[in-house]
């Protein structure tokens, strides 16, 4: 690396708005060590995470494009890897699928020295003709990252990936700003289980609805909170009328507030189908929530159960609600499960050392 000339970086994402994968690579995006590296920016669409990165001083490149079976995507590849080239890009790293298949041939095309992928969630999330796209891919890159070891594993027994390609680098919390804080009380001061993402199937949110109908009655003021949106709001909703909780369930809107939220919510669930290493799952450990989360994915990379939480087979609603009807009952290991989350995700998986981690990966490459 020239001594007097930062190393030129494009961090690649489809939007630019919420969601987890977004949130990680604006805030490596912004922590970077600017004397060594100058982050860029690609995205097809903008958002308020767009806001950050300016105001930061990284620029974006927008690039207009609605599918990539258009003429549109050719002009469009055209244009990136023109920026590429003008701008002495020397690593390319696609942070989600759409922009895996779409940036990183342009980017191996335009002679890009280092080209990185990366793999967030299981690939059978995926649409059928991007997980094909993604094979293709693993051929051309230069590396592979991944955000927990249930990743990695998912790559090699799945889908062949030799282990060599692959790299981990844990997920990050921006600890100054996720961090234990007094409790915000909701009215009538109600006990809270709650959680925080954005509503897909995948989310297994009607097993949290449903546990919740079989502990309503184990606390007098016992609430459920949802924060977030997408198309299960409806379906959600409509569970919660049929079962008889609608009275004592909230659905609120994603909201750039995840700490006010979070601040509010007693014991925090994640009953994921299927999971890589969930940045919710993090920042309510992060802002002293007791949790709960499935045992799959990255979630028992996070949650040792019994000391930094509680785990739960996926899908199964008693032994969710068997959980939760312990939290519920003993305040004492609320306190100290929450505690201990607290501590793990300050000392272990803080921005500053997923950062670190992100720059030795560019580094190993660059030689």
């Amino acid at each position: 690396m020239s001594p007097d000339r930062p190393i030129d970086v494009m961090l690649m994402t489809q939007q630019l708005g919420p969601g987890g994968t977004e949130r990680q690579l604006v805030e490596i995006a912004r922590s970077l060590d600017r004397s060594r590296f100058r982050p860029h920016v690609a995205c097809l669409v903008d958002g308020f995470r767009g806001d950050e990165l300016r105001a930061a001083g990284v620029p974006i490149l927008h690039l207009s494009l609605q599918t990539f079976l258009s003429p549109a995507s050719l002009r469009q590849a055209f244009r990136l890897g023109r920026y590429l080239r003008e701008h002495r890009i020397q690593v390319v790293h696609a942070f989600d699928y759409p922009l895996v298949c779409f940036g990183i041939p342009v980017a191996r095309l335009a002679g890009v020295r280092v080209v990185l992928s990366s793999q967030r969630a299981n690939r059978a999330l995926h649409p059928p003709l991007y997980r094909l796209l993604l094979r293709a891919t693993d051929h051309i890159v230069d590396g592979i990252v991944v955000n927990c070891e249930a990743m990695r594993r998912h790559l090699v027994e799945d889908q062949g990936v030799p282990p060599g390609l692959i790299h981990l680098c844990y997920n990050g919390v921006d600890t100054g700003h996720f961090q234990v804080m007094p409790r915000r009380e909701l009215p009538g001061n109600p006990l809270v289980i709650g959680s925080v993402s954005m509503l897909r199937p995948e989310k297994g949110l009607d097993t949290l609805i449903e546990a919740f109908a079989q502990v309503k009655n184990f606390h007098p003021a016992l609430h459920l909170l949802l924060v977030g949106s997408g198309a299960m709001l409806p379906g959600l909703q409509s569970l919660a009328q049929s079962l008889g909780i609608a009275d004592r369930c909230s659905f609120e809107p994603a909201s750039k507030d995840v700490t006010g939220w979070l601040s509010a919510i007693d014991i925090f669930v994640l009953p994921s189908l299927s999971e890589a290493l969930s940045n919710a799952l993090m920042e309510a450990m992060a802002c002293g929530c007791a949790v709960v989360a499935s045992n799959v994915g990255g979630n028992p990379e996070l949650v040792v159960d019994g000391e930094t939480g509680l785990l739960f087979e996926k899908a199964d609603v008693a032994g969710l609600a068997a959980r939760l009807r312990l939290l519920i009952e003993d305040e004492a290991l609320r306190r100290r499960l929450a505690d201990a989350a607290a501590r793990v995700i300050r000392e272990t998986m803080s921005l500053a050392s997923a950062t670190r981690r992100m720059e030795e990966i560019y580094e190993s490459f660059l030689g």
